[in-house]
């Protein structure tokens, strides 16, 4: 039996335990978390905070870990990563109505929820989170440690760097990169390379701060 460990047990982490049990990646999950008093939670089992990680791992209560900590502290699940990731082996949750041409690649540690595609040549780096239906069209790449929101839209050749939040419906077109720790509001057209790290809104897009 493999069992998937998630760090947080909120909102987040109970999404990706669904999809890890319903879509048939694990057969069983269970939580760490620093906020929950409780052994137990929606009916999985929480192991205690994050400082009984590496000992839970030796006694093989699991085996793959994933971070269930949301867009508003990427800074956050970047370092949770690094922290475990030389020692622990990072899963994986690629939903099965994702569209994946053979020559992409999905590092560990990412979530790919359903109704995604992912063209030609895509790379979605490590401990990366997909929301729903997002398209991210051939060559490009996106960094570590980001999370888009539902119906990103990403057209070919373009880069975004580690730790960017892209909001609902947000539009990158080709051949334009995008520097680290940038933040996309919903329905965000970028138009041109962002080259300052920062939030931006509108179509095109405008850095408010």
């Amino acid at each position: 039996m493999k069992t998937l460990a998630i760090i947080g047990s909120g909102e987040l982490g109970m999404q990706i335990a669904n999809f890890a049990i319903q879509d048939n990646h694990y057969q069983k999950v269970v939580f760490f978390d620093d906020f929950e008093t409780s052994s137990e939670k929606s009916g999985y089992e929480v192991l205690g905070g994050t400082e009984k990680i590496e000992q839970a791992f030796e006694d093989k209560k699991f085996d793959e870990l994933m971070i269930g900590i949301g867009y508003n502290h990427l800074e956050k699940r970047k370092e949770i990563y690094l922290k475990y990731s030389t020692n622990i082996p990072f899963g994986k949750v690629v939903h099965s109505t994702t569209i994946q041409d053979s020559s992409s690649k999905i590092l560990d540690g990412t979530v790919i929820y359903p109704g995604t595609i992912l063209d030609k040549n895509v790379v979605i780096s490590e401990n990366c989170l997909l929301n729903l239906g997002c398209i991210i069209a051939h060559d490009s790449k996106i960094g570590g440690h980001s999370f888009f929101a539902p119906g990103v839209k990403i057209a070919g050749f373009v880069t975004t760097g580690e730790k960017c939040f892209l909001g609902i419906n947000s539009t990158i077109i080709d051949n334009k990169n995008i520097t680290n720790d940038v933040k996309l509001g919903g329905n965000t057209t970028v138009t041109k390379d962002l080259e300052e790290s920062g939030t931006y809104v509108g179509s095109p897009a405008r850095k408010i701060k």
